[in-house]
């Protein structure tokens, strides 16, 4: 049984339309990386992103962070189930590109990639709070895919995640790496100031 819809807000919020910019402290201290909004391109009868629930037979672009050696992995032979993870067995991806942008976590972000995807939703639960009496087992009472809402204290970064049983429900659209742009850099002020002094 679910807890009510209040314990987990719905957003309709969406990313603006700016470039998503990270600073990639492990190669360069005066470069930034850049993840380009990559949902104005979407295929026809897919739906674009968003932060409600995903309806049931439904198609989604999504979105899969991972290593740039991964994602041509992953192109060529498609994508496996992951052991394990909050919502047991299964591919997880994000509607958010800014989420998957973020993985893997410990990997430098100009090694990262994010596979860009159109998925099958199937049938789908929203998995709303920690320990759901069907958080690992959603597959077996006939779910295709299991959400977890945003906001709703289950992801820390408070974004939206999703989990596909079946990799055959998703297929790969590109591949979006992120772009080096220089950061500005600070003006250093000048030592030769022939001002008055102050009294």
């Amino acid at each position: 049984m679910d807890r009510p819809n209040s314990l987990c807000p719905r957003s309709n919020q969406t990313l603006d339309s700016k470039p998503l910019s990270y600073i990639d402290t492990e190669t360069n201290m005066n470069q930034q990386q850049e993840w380009a909004e990559d949902d104005f391109d979407v295929p026809v009868g897919v739906t674009k992103l968003g932060h409600d629930e995903p309806v049931s037979g439904r198609k989604y672009i999504m979105y899969h962070g991972t290593t740039r050696q991964n994602a041509q992995a992953i192109q060529k032979s498609g994508f496996r189930q992951s052991a394990g993870g909050m919502l047991g067995r299964g591919v997880y991806l994000s509607r958010d590109l800014q989420k998957a942008s973020r993985y893997p976590i410990s990997h430098p972000e100009s090694g990262r990639a994010v596979l860009k995807v159109s998925v099958d939703v199937g049938k789908v639960i929203a998995i709303r709070y920690q320990d759901h009496p069907r958080q690992r087992t959603w597959h077996d009472h006939g779910y295709d895919t299991a959400w977890v809402p945003p906001n709703c204290g289950m992801v820390k970064s408070g974004l939206e995640e999703d989990c596909v049983w079946d990799p055959d429900r998703i297929k790969i659209i590109s591949i979006i790496n992120p772009t080096p742009v220089e950061r500005p850099r600070p003006v250093q002020p000048s030592s030769s100031w022939s001002g008055s002094s102050y009294r």
